[in-house]
């Protein structure tokens, strides 16, 4: 296990992380009112959660879902940059985005984020490296991720970068209710609790009850890591424990396991993947992927235009990962031969939308 050095937050990153540890605070004897009698329901001694929170605390990882293709400003990759760099950086910096694309002063992204960090962000002398960047707590072990719908590929960072985040339960620019740090998770922990009790569903596992989770997270969390490649993938779209990362992640200290889409595999991108987990240090899996043949794509989930976008864009009449990609780096390129489509964001909103249809139905990748 990678061992996290001390780290010196930013006078901002510090107030982030304390502002939503005090919000939490005030919430925190109505979030113990509802795990206690949730616990009481379904006969589950108070001692049995306290380890199983230790075990959380202890072991569980932030998983940062990224599409390694996708072109940042100079029309590198996302994998190249991350190759050269040996950092993972934030959208502000990025400029690119697999959910919305707002991260710049004044836009959606800025403002939800002045709102739930408490202005911090937005103090003088802020500088875009010091924003947070976005994952979700990986407590279920999915195949393909806790988020998917955020990129093909993910990495786990080490248990001790946890620490240093912030979390709401579900997607932050929801503006969601419970948040929380691990210095003060109970809201976090009460949300998960009633939604296995009172659903028997939650973070995207079905059939999930109180004594399932508890059972689950006393002993699969430091378990060592399953290869993925045989795996069913979970398809969870909409319902994960969104982390905000504060301070830098650093691929050689932070970054444990990468987890890749097999339709990058002998391709450019994925030898790039491959160069970046040997000069990292970095563990090297790959998942079932997805792929749909053109005919299969529906005109009911995410619009009647996907079927249209999926002809124009296959390879060999099927979508998988890398196809949607090259479709985003040709847009990016040649925007004016997409304008039949509509302008730019559109069609990249468009091709995001690709990338959902294939996580929720597609099929295990087949190479030719």
């Amino acid at each position: 296990m990678k061992m996290l050095g001390k780290r010196d937050l930013s006078i901002s990153q510090q107030l982030a992380i304390e502002h939503i540890t005090q919000y939490a605070r005030t919430r925190k004897c109505e979030a113990q009112k509802t795990i206690k009698e949730v616990l009481q329901l379904s006969n589950i001694p108070w001692n049995t959660f306290e380890d199983t929170v230790f075990k959380l605390l202890s072991n569980a990882r932030v998983a940062l879902h990224f599409h390694p293709d996708r072109p940042i400003a100079d029309m590198k990759s996302v994998a190249q940059a991350l190759l050269e760099q040996g950092i993972y950086k934030n959208q502000f910096e990025t400029h690119i985005s697999n959910g919305s694309v707002s991260a710049y002063p004044g836009g959606s992204r800025d403002l939800w984020e002045k709102k739930m960090f408490g202005g911090a962000y937005q103090l003088d002398g802020v500088t875009n490296s010091q924003r947070p960047k976005y994952g979700a707590l990986d407590l279920m072990l999915h195949p393909d991720g806790p988020a998917p719908r955020f990129g093909s590929c993910y990495f786990l960072l080490s248990p001790n970068v946890s620490y240093r985040c912030t979390y709401t339960y579900l997607d932050s620019h929801q503006d969601p209710k419970e948040k929380g740090t691990y210095a003060e998770f109970d809201d976090i922990l009460a949300a998960i609790f009633k939604d296995t009790f009172i659903r028997n569903d939650a973070i995207g596992e079905k059939n999930l009850t109180p004594r399932k989770l508890i059972e689950h997270l006393l002993y699969s969390l430091e378990q060592p890591f399953k290869d993925p490649s045989k795996r069913e993938p979970n398809r969870n779209l909409n319902h994960y424990i969104e982390a905000q990362v504060h301070d830098d992640i650093i691929l050689n200290d932070d970054v444990e396991v990468l987890v890749a889409d097999p339709s990058f595999k002998g391709t450019y991108i994925g030898d790039v993947l491959e160069q970046i987990c040997l000069k990292y240090s970095i563990e090297l899996y790959w998942h079932m992927g997805f792929a749909m043949h053109v005919e299969e794509i529906p005109s009911d989930f995410r619009g009647s235009t996907m079927p249209s976008l999926a002809k124009r864009i296959a390879r060999n009449d099927y979508i998988d990962a890398s196809v949607v990609g090259a479709a985003v780096n040709d847009l990016k390129r040649n925007p004016a031969l997409w304008s039949d489509r509509g302008v730019y964001e559109e069609v990249l909103q468009e091709l995001k939308y690709m990338w959902h249809i294939l996580v929720q139905f597609g099929n295990p990748f087949a190479p030719e």
